[in-house]
């Protein structure tokens, strides 16, 4: 008997999720664990690897053992990762020579602002898609060779590799030391700011550049192709046959399969990305060009994206920090409390600022506070800054793509906060869709493996199960709308150059920001 479900390892910011997926997409069995989030400095953020693999066969178990489903009943498995993360382990051990250094961390600030002093932020955007900035993997991968102790001779000498949280977890389901296969798909090598879009290769030149010796670096595969079969027990057996990065998995559970069509994930961070088809658009605007994806030997589709670094994280910030709300859910009802945000506006710049302006040098902070201002005028200035960065992503794009968005499909953990999605359709005047799944993420890595193994047949197939679950359109007051943003802007111009290692980038972001100010 076929198998009847496929499932996907969602392996985030903040936790590692394993969901079951039928074949019209619904939910039937998931299983979730959080792992710590470390934070050395100001500005480090890591995260210890060996959790992560370990929370990894955990929710893999407890999700099967929900349905007391077997290996046989699964017909394969997709991965979706957080993108950028960079890990290096020992070839032969499998254990990691040090923390996870994760997307948001800052600490290679200096050596952006070093980059930047031959060639400006933009020296590697024509062949990467990709500003210099603390994001991305490749400087993070030259911190630890060049910051703990005999990382650079073993990788010299093939005895570490590097990768992207994908690659790091095919290496242990497919057995690690003991014949894992050291693979990435072409959406995660995008973000390391080493593959050239045009070739889809590791480029040598950009590995001179940052003193990579490619020995270390995984395989480029496609997002869509039988990788191989895992090796450990509760999967043992089932065919990996799926990887994208997070975001470019909700693109593709979006079914976004389209030139135009684009989607905004709200997590952790928030991310917008519009399919542009068989070639990249370079950016113009402060966005950036990145793979959509590639399924098996089908050309690559590309998208332009929009990261903005604070999104569900000032939430759990208010929460953790502050104390204003016990769990996440409670900042809706909090932010209910009042009618408007009371003139306060809240920048979460807490890692920079990534989309439009790429700014590392900015940092968070809070405007237009008066005696008049409580917890309930801050809960809504938090949320609303997550619907204000989505407007100016939005506007970049427009301006890179010359498409205008007519509807804005939605996902994440924060389209559940019906106050946040009217605000946004009222912010960028446009309808937001959200769909009957809101897992879009797990969706699109599961899509991904099941094309390739057969178990769905075409794009057509997938297109066909979306299915909207609820729409805002807008109702907000033109002049309330322009008086809003305009004060969200003034807020922004703020935050820049806070602190004194924001490099060169500071002056172009400042131009970029004073012109679509104008």
């Amino acid at each position: 008997m076929a198998p009847s479900y496929i499932g996907a390892i969602d392996q985030g910011t903040t936790s590692t999720r394993f969901i079951i997926f039928d074949k019209s997409g619904r939910i039937v069995s998931t299983a979730q664990k959080p792992h710590k989030q470390i934070y050395p400095r100001p500005g480090w953020v890591e995260h210890d690897p060996e959790e992560i693999w370990r929370n990894t066969q955990s929710v893999a178990a407890a999700a099967m053992k929900k349905r007391r489903l077997r290996p046989k009943d699964i017909a394969a498995i997709g991965i979706t990762n957080q993108r950028e993360t960079t890990i290096v382990w020992n070839r032969k051990t499998g254990k990691a020579v040090c923390n996870a250094l994760v997307w948001q961390d800052t600490r290679v600030a200096d050596a952006v602002a070093e980059f930047q002093a031959h060639g400006g932020q933009d020296r590697f955007r024509k062949k990467t898609g990709l500003p210099l900035a603390t994001y991305f993997s490749a400087l993070k991968i030259r911190w630890i060779l060049n910051n703990v102790r005999g990382a650079r001779e073993r990788a010299e000498a093939g005895e570490v590799l590097f990768g992207t949280v994908d690659s790091y977890l095919v290496w242990k389901l497919t057995g690690g030391p003991d014949g894992g296969i050291h693979v990435t798909d072409v959406t995660n090598a995008s973000r390391t700011q080493l593959l050239s879009l045009e070739t889809l290769a590791w480029d040598s030149e950009l590995l001179n550049a940052f003193g990579i010796p490619e020995a270390m670096l995984p395989r480029i595969c496609s997002s869509s192709e039988l990788y191989e079969t895992a090796k450990f027990a509760p999967i043992m057996g089932v065919p990996i046959a799926g990887i994208l990065g997070d975001q470019q998995a909700a693109l593709f559970g979006q079914t976004c399969f389209k030139p135009g069509e684009a989607k905004n994930t709200y997590g952790t961070g928030c991310f917008l990305l519009m399919n542009t088809g068989l070639r990249p658009v370079p950016s113009q605007h402060g966005l950036l060009t990145t793979v959509a994806y590639k399924l098996g030997k089908h050309e690559a589709q590309f998208a332009l994206e929009g990261s903005v670094a604070i999104a569900g994280a000032l939430v759990q910030w208010l929460r953790d920090n502050l104390g204003l709300i016990a769990k996440n859910s409670e900042i809706e009802k909090l932010a209910r409390t009042v009618e408007d945000n009371g003139g306060v506006y809240f920048v979460p710049a807490f890692s920079g600022l990534y989309a439009p302006y790429w700014n590392t040098g900015a940092r968070g902070l809070i405007a237009g506070l008066t005696r008049y201002a409580n917890k309930g005028h801050l809960a809504r200035a938090a949320l609303e800054a997550t619907a204000f960065q989505t407007r100016e992503v939005v506007e970049a794009m427009k301006a890179d793509s010359g498409i205008e968005l007519d509807v804005l499909r939605v996902d994440g953990g924060m389209v559940e906060n019906d106050l946040l999605m009217q605000f946004q359709a009222d912010i960028l005047d446009r309808t937001v869709v959200r769909p009957r799944t809101h897992e879009t993420t797990a969706l699109g890595a599961s899509y991904a493996a099941g094309l390739a193994i057969g178990f769905f047949q075409d794009l057509e197939e997938l297109r066909a199960h979306w299915t909207t679950e609820r729409t805002w359109s807008p109702q907000m007051k033109e002049a309330t709308r322009e008086h809003l943003y305009r004060s969200w802007k003034k807020a922004v111009t703020r935050s820049f150059d806070w602190t004194d290692d924001a490099g060169p980038g500071v002056e172009e972001s400042k131009a970029r920001a004073a012109k679509k100010s104008a």
